[in-house]
């Protein structure tokens, strides 16, 4: 096949790390590295561009040159990753009508909830008209399929699990023995977290974690915080740590994804609630090396994680009970290294990205060749 790919929220590449980047660029690879031409068409954002009158007033010129690209050499199919309120896909949507070309979307979402805010209302219905405009639109979350069959036929509509390479996420015993003897861990828990610390949601999750290890520490439970990741509030969760839990924790810095592997591995359980995560990757690369999560259900963790299971999931609006779960788990080393164990053929079975992937192939094969 040769596909025209498109992310309107961020190119491939982009310098800010997401999950959102990850799950754009392995489908990117995925069907590339299965022999399928796959062409770059743009790298547009479409970030709050309704609220952007350049970018807007731009777009007739991104259309032509587009098009003429499309034009040069046969293109069987559009596929935009990513269509939602705030980068809505105008490009794809209007593209493949103006060229005829099949036009499907990986990861739509919609929800009406952005019709009612001013902010939100003209992307609402640009995603709107882009769903709708689209031959096809995958989502790889229950409660994005469940809002989107109110606008599209179920014969248009597929659910895709979300995956990752289960190879890149092993268990390393040699990993586990030097990093726990370079953290002098001996015997203790070890409970890993990890995110951007970014402002919003990413820093309030870690916030948490340190603030519910902190109530256990106190409580007398002995183990140590192991943190992955880095950004501007690095400061700033620093010094909360060594209020709550001094001399018991520690700050990794950015771990490369390649190498997130060998700090799982060194690891007990990892916690981090998630707060509006859409997915959680983190979560399936946990469980992959054998990890138990602790975990907010109500987001992305609960699209991955099986309670009680593979981890704890707690109610959002009882979060006292984020801090009883960590207990939990590291009291009962039992039931955590057996969670731990199904987690990882929870993942195998489920999870496997490129058995998830063959789906989607199959799918835009048949859109484009039907009978």
């Amino acid at each position: 096949m040769r596909i025209a790919f498109y992310m309107p929220l961020k190119p491939l590449g982009h310098t800010n790390p997401s999950g959102d980047l990850v799950i754009g660029s392995e489908l990117f690879d995925f069907l590339k590295e299965r022999g399928h031409h796959l062409t770059l068409i743009s790298r547009l954002r479409a970030r709050w561009i309704y609220w952007k009158p350049w970018q807007i007033l731009g777009m007739p010129f991104h259309l032509t040159m587009v098009s003429k690209k499309l034009r040069r050499s046969r293109t069987d199919i559009w596929l935009t990753y990513h269509s939602y309120y705030k980068a809505p896909d105008l490009l794809g949507a209007l593209c493949s009508q103006y060229l005829k070309l099949p036009y499907v979307i990986f990861q739509g979402i919609y929800a009406t909830k952005y019709r009612r805010r001013f902010k939100t209302l003209p992307g609402f219905w640009l995603n709107r008209y882009a769903l709708l405009a689209a031959d096809l639109v995958f989502t790889n979350k229950s409660r994005d399929y469940h809002n989107l069959k109110r606008i599209i036929p179920l014969k248009r509509l597929a659910y895709v699990a979300p995956g990752i390479q289960p190879e890149m996420f092993i268990r390393c015993e040699k990993a586990r023995y030097e990093l726990r003897e370079h953290w002098k861990a001996m015997e203790k828990p070890v409970v890993l977290s990890a995110a951007m610390f970014r402002p919003g949601v990413k820093t309030m999750g870690i916030q948490q974690v340190i603030e519910a290890c902190g109530d256990l520490r106190r409580k007398g439970l002995d183990f140590i915080l192991v943190i992955a990741g880095d950004g501007e509030k690095r400061s700033s969760l620093q010094r909360l740590a060594q209020k709550r839990l001094p001399q018991g924790h520690i700050f990794l810095g950015k771990i490369e994804r390649d190498q997130l592997y060998r700090y799982f591995s060194a690891a007990d359980l990892f916690v981090f609630p998630g707060f509006n995560e859409s997915l959680g990757m983190v979560y399936l690369e946990a469980q992959a090396c054998g990890l138990p999560v602790v975990a907010m259900g109500q987001w992305g963790a609960g699209e991955v994680v099986v309670p009680d299971q593979t981890g704890i999931l707690i109610d959002q609006n009882k979060a006292d009970n984020f801090s009883d779960a960590i207990a939990r788990l590291l009291y009962d080393k039992n039931l955590r290294q057996a969670m731990g164990r199904v987690a990882r053929r929870h993942v195998l079975k489920n999870h496997n990205l490129t058995l998830n992937y063959e789906s989607v192939e199959r799918a835009l094969s048949s859109i484009i060749h039907p009978f």
